[in-house]
């Protein structure tokens, strides 16, 4: 994990159905907290980060699972800005309990930007880098 700036810590209460056979949190669920805490920054950033010309993809995730989150819970989410590229950023990850004191998981997904038209890489939307930045 990087020394970067926390980008966006969301705290999520956690859901009955969030549970597996385990009584545990399944670990698919992570992701969906990873995902809307992703969203969440994004849609802060002023400007739109989706357009009908551009849009982000996920190209590649990495999650470390440390320990089962037990219910009933109260979590966070944290993001950071590892790495800025022109076409993508490296949002590191990291899901602990809400006094900080559990690790419960970390890693990092890459989003890179793409051209809706041709599906390739394009720049990433000047909103998201100049936050992204201001976080490095």
């Amino acid at each position: 994990m990087s020394d970067s700036k926390v980008l966006i810590r969301m705290p999520i209460e956690l859901r009955w159905r969030d549970l597996d056979a385990f009584n545990h949190v399944n670990n698919s669920n992570f992701m969906t907290y990873l995902e809307e805490a992703r969203i969440r920054w994004f849609d802060t950033a002023g400007e739109p980060w989706v357009t009908d010309q551009t849009a982000p993809l996920l190209a590649a995730v990495q999650m470390n699972y440390k320990v089962p989150i037990p219910y009933p819970s109260k979590i966070v989410v944290e993001l950071l800005a590892d790495r800025i590229g022109t076409s993508s950023v490296t949002i590191g990850h990291r899901i602990v309990s809400d006094d900080g004191a559990t690790l419960f998981a970390d890693g990092h997904v890459v989003m890179v930007w793409i051209d809706r038209a041709t599906g390739r890489p394009t720049a990433l939307p000047e909103s998201v880098r100049a936050r992204a930045l201001a976080a490095s």
